[in-house]
């Protein structure tokens, strides 16, 4: 999960005008699928930084590659002369703690008992046992990794800017890009690939070199500004080390209204209810914009829940009050 900006970068010539952008991303892909043949997901609005791109930017599916400009954005007489974008990382797996929790509920899934057949003798769905035989295919090294396509997101983010500001990111200009990033592996591999994305604008059909030795060089890590949270002092002082802090975080996830939820859902996977909790439902949700995102798939985990539990405060006050969570959880809706 996003705790900060990943990637500052800043490109300029000499001045006649000023222009600046700021650019957030969702945790999200392009998909592999055509558009025409998308898997898609009702729930797919309520995922926060979970979202993929081209759910929350249509835009991207046509061509993801091509620049989309918005009409006002430059007039005639605008000459760009400076950039700044603030943008997230691609796609990434999920966390080692988000895959034990999920195993944890996968396994609880898996370990019902045989009285539980009483559903399918009734002729009922069970989509308990669904879920038990669904492949759980995430591993511990994963742990929040840039995926393949959180590579490619980050490589036509790159081709998309340069495309849309072709005098601010001519080769001219390249020594002139300044990119920060923090040390978080997925922050660092999005910055490479995002230069990636610009060798290729550059020499297209040539295989890009190591980072280190491309014109516009490699990232700079400064984790005191792009990961702020952890060296402010009043932040860490009134939030991180105060526990009453997060009293209404903690108040919800263990008051009557998640308990409503967790009957429901222990209901609808026929588990017992004392075995659930507020971070199990959440690692739920999530799984299902995990498993859209990185592989295409809609799996069952998407109907654990339906769209007025995504519309209701029960879900979304999970995914706006994690305490792991410091940025915005709407997902960004830019025009590049």
């Amino acid at each position: 999960m996003l705790r900060g900006p990943c990637r500052l970068f800043r490109v300029s010539v000499a001045p006649v005008a000023a222009l600046a952008v700021a650019l957030v991303s969702s945790l999200s892909r392009c998909s592999l699928l055509e558009p025409e043949n998308r898997v898609v997901s009702p729930l797919s609005p309520y995922f926060g930084t979970k979202t993929r791109y081209e759910d929350a930017n249509p835009g991207l599916l046509p061509d993801p590659e091509a620049p989309r400009r918005d009409p006002q954005l430059l007039e005639e007489t605008c000459t760009p002369v400076q950039l700044v974008a603030l943008i997230r990382h691609g796609t990434r797996y999920p966390t080692t703690k988000q895959i034990r929790k999920l195993r944890q509920l996968h396994g609880l899934l898996q370990a019902r008992g045989p009285g539980d057949d009483r559903i399918r003798a009734a002729g009922g769905g069970d989509l308990g046992a669904v879920l038990a035989n669904w492949p759980l295919w995430y591993a511990d090294w994963m742990d929040g990794q840039l995926v393949e396509k959180g590579r490619q997101d980050m490589r036509q983010l790159a081709l998309r800017l340069a495309s849309l500001f072709p005098v601010l990111f001519s080769r001219e200009n390249c020594g002139r890009l300044q990119l920060v990033t923090s040390s978080k592996h997925r922050c660092m591999d999005s910055g490479a690939a995002f230069l990636q994305g610009l060798w290729q604008h550059y020499h297209p059909g040539l295989p890009p070199p190591d980072v280190a030795d491309m014109e516009c060089g490699p990232p700079r890590i400064n984790d005191k500004l792009m990961r702020f949270f952890d060296h402010c002092e009043k932040f860490l002082t009134q939030v991180e080390r105060n526990a009453t802090a997060l009293y209404h975080v903690e108040a919800f996830k263990t008051g009557p209204e998640m308990q409503n939820i967790l009957k429901k859902v222990a209901g609808i996977l026929q588990v017992p209810v004392n075995n659930l909790n507020a971070d199990l439902i959440q690692v739920a949700f999530f799984t299902c914009s995990f498993d859209l995102a990185i592989k295409g798939v809609k799996s069952p985990w998407c109907d654990v829940f339906d769209i007025d539990d995504a519309k209701g405060t029960w879900v979304q006050a999970l995914v706006r009050e994690d305490p792991t969570c410091r940025g915005a959880t709407k997902p960004a809706r830019h025009n590049y």
